[in-house]
């Protein structure tokens, strides 16, 4: 019964991290592509985390592993922290670059340093 929970958690949290990856890297812009590693990715990296305290635990006399439940509990802490900061660097940063309304989407193209986007266009800055 251990074994399957293990296997479960551990495919589960594989397939979280996949589903993170591939919207790192398919999402069009920052603010869409910044939740794959901090939703999807966090929940494929706590299971593989609680898998690896359930199989460390059980095989080594029942004592509980503390050393995943800590990774995981400072992951779980400071994922959605580091999001958050991100996201308002990227608002700001837009917000200071173009003069547009700051709650405007953030692009790729946005990030860029304003003589890069004109350039982009085909215009000159």
């Amino acid at each position: 019964m251990t074994e399957s929970a293990i296997a479960a958690l551990i495919v589960l949290g594989a397939l979280f991290v996949l589903l993170g990856s591939i919207g790192l890297a398919r999402l069009p812009d920052f603010l869409t592509r910044l939740h794959g590693p901090t939703k999807a990715t966090t929940l494929g990296v706590g299971a593989l985390l609680l898998a690896s305290a359930i199989f460390f635990s059980t095989r080594e006399g029942g004592a509980i592993s503390l050393h995943e439940l800590a990774i995981l509990f400072f992951l779980f802490i400071t994922a959605p922290v580091t999001a958050h900061l991100l996201a308002k660097a990227a608002l700001h940063r837009q917000a200071k670059g173009s003069g547009d309304d700051p709650q405007a989407t953030v692009t790729g193209d946005s990030l860029r340093e304003p003589e890069q986007r004109s350039q982009a266009a085909g215009r000159k800055p």
